[in-house]
C-alpha cells in the first residue's frame, strides 16, 4: 500500500514538471513576438492543455499501450509497483532538472530512459531492443528534423503568399531615452565623467518595435486577423501537447487498479496545469527569446508545423516529443531568416542526448532501492 501511494505521488510529480518544462512551449511564439504578455500566454495554454489532456480520454489509446511498458520489457515488470514507481520517479527528476536549468527537454525522452534503465537492471539483456528503436527512438529522432523541414518549408510557402497578396510589413519609430557618460570640465584642467540622459530614436523592423503587418485582407485588418489566428494556432498545440503527452504519464497508474484510467487522466491534467503556471518561466525564456526572433507571422506558421505534426502523431500512437517537434520547427524559421541562435541550440540539443541516460541512471538507482 505504501509502495501505491508513493507511485500515485511520483507520478503526479511527474506531471508537474512535465506541465513546468512544456505547458509554455505552445505559447512561446506569442510571447516571443510580443504578441501577448507573459502572464496571458501561460494562462492560454494551461487552458489549451487541459483541453488536450481531457480529449486523450478518448483518442489516445494506442500511448496508453505503449507506455504502460508491456511489449518493451517482460509483461511482469510492468505489474510491479516498484519497476514503475523507478519509471516514474526517474523520468519525473530528469524533467525537473532540466526545467529548474532553463533547458526544454522531452518528457518522452525521460519516460523511455527511466523506462531502459529500470529494465536493464531488471532483467539485463531481456529488454526487447527491437521495440525500443522501432517504437520509441525511431519516431524521436524523426520528429525534429522533419519539424526543421517543414518549418522552412512552411516559412518559405507563408513568405510568399504574403508578398504575393501585397501584405507589407511596419516599420516604426521608437522614442526613448539612454544613459550615456558624458566629459564636464572640472578645475585645473580636469575632466570628469558624468552620466546624462538623452532622448534616443530607433527605426528598425523588430528589436526596438514589435514587427506587424499593414493592409487589409478580405474586408479586415490584417495584424489583428493574424494575432487571431496566431492565438490559435498556439492553442492547437497546447491542446495536441496536452493529447500526446498526459497518456504517457497516466500509463504509469493502470498498476492502481482502485484509481479509474479517467479519474487518473484527470489528476495528471490538474498537475500537468499548476507545473505550468509555478515553474515554465525559465524554459519559457528560453523558448521564445533565445533560439531566433520571431515575429507574429513567423510564430504562426511555427505553431501550425508543430500542431500539426503532434495531432498526426498522436491519432497513430507515435510517441512523438512535442519540445523536439516545436524546437524544429522554430530553428527551421531561423535557419530561413539567418536570425537563428546555433549557440543556443546547440546547447539545447546537448540537453536532449543527456536526457536519455540520465533518466536511464536514475530509474535504474531507483529501482535498486526500491527493489
Amino acid at each position: 500500500m505504501i509502495t501505491l501511494t508513493v507511485l500515485f505521488l511520483a507520478t503526479l510529480f511527474l506531471a508537474y514538471s512535465n506541465g513546468a518544462n512544456d505547458n509554455f512551449k505552445g505559447v512561446a511564439t506569442l510571447f516571443g513576438s510580443g504578441t501577448t504578455t507573459y502572464k496571458a500566454a501561460i494562462t492560454w495554454a494551461t487552458i489549451s492543455t487541459f483541453a488536450g489532456s481531457i480529449t486523450s480520454l478518448f483518442l489516445a489509446e494506442t500511448l496508453l499501450k505503449n507506455f504502460s511498458g508491456r511489449g518493451l520489457v517482460p509483461n511482469e515488470l510492468p505489474a510491479s509497483p516498484q519497476f514503475v514507481l523507478a519509471v516514474g520517479l526517474g523520468a519525473g527528476l530528469t524533467v525537473m532538472l532540466a526545467t529548474l536549468t532553463g533547458f526544454p527537454v522531452s518528457t518522452t525522452h525521460g519516460l523511455v530512459g527511466a523506462l531502459v534503465g529500470a529494465g536493464l537492471t531488471a532483467v539485463g539483456s531481456n529488454v526487447n531492443f527491437g521495440t525500443l528503436g522501432t517504437l520509441f527512438f525511431l519516431p524521436l529522432l524523426v520528429s525534429p528534423l522533419l519539424a526543421v523541414g517543414l518549418g522552412v518549408l512552411s516559412y518559405v510557402l507563408a513568405r510568399g503568399v504574403r508578398v504575393k497578396l501585397g501584405v507589407e510589413k511596419e516599420w516604426c519609430v521608437c522614442v526613448g531615452e539612454t544613459t550615456q557618460l558624458v566629459p564636464i570640465p572640472q578645475p585645473r584642467g580636469l575632466l570628469a565623467l558624468a552620466p546624462v540622459v538623452l532622448p534616443e530614436i530607433k527605426i528598425g523592423p523588430m528589436d526596438p518595435c514589435r514587427q506587424q503587418y499593414k493592409g487589409h485582407l478580405l474586408g479586415g485588418n490584417v495584424q489583428r486577423g493574424l494575432d487571431f489566428i496566431h492565438f490559435l494556432s498556439a492553442g492547437s498545440v497546447g491542446f495536441a501537447r496536452g493529447l500526446n503527452d498526459t497518456p504517457k504519464i497516466v500509463a504509469l497508474l493502470l498498476i492502481i487498479k482502485t484509481i479509474d484510467v479517467k479519474f487518473g487522466m484527470l489528476l495528471v491534467a490538474v498537475a500537468m496545469a499548476v507545473g505550468g503556471m509555478l515553474n515554465a518561466r525559465k524554459v519559457a525564456m528560453t523558448m521564445s527569446r533565445k533560439i531566433t526572433p520571431l515575429n507574429p507571422g513567423q510564430g504562426f506558421t511555427a505553431n501550425l508545423v508543430t500542431s500539426f505534426l503532434v495531432i498526426l502523431a498522436s491519432r497513430f500512437g507515435l510517441p512523438v516529443s512535442t519540445t523536439h517537434v516545436a524546437v524544429g520547427s522554430v530553428f527551421g524559421i531561423g535557419l530561413v531568416t539567418r536570425e537563428a541562435n546555433r549557440r543556443v541550440v546547440s546547447g539545447i540539443l546537448m540537453s536532449w542526448l543527456l536526457t536519455l541516460p540520465i533518466a536511464a541512471s536514475l530509474g535504474a538507482a531507483i529501482y535498486v532501492m526500491v527493489r
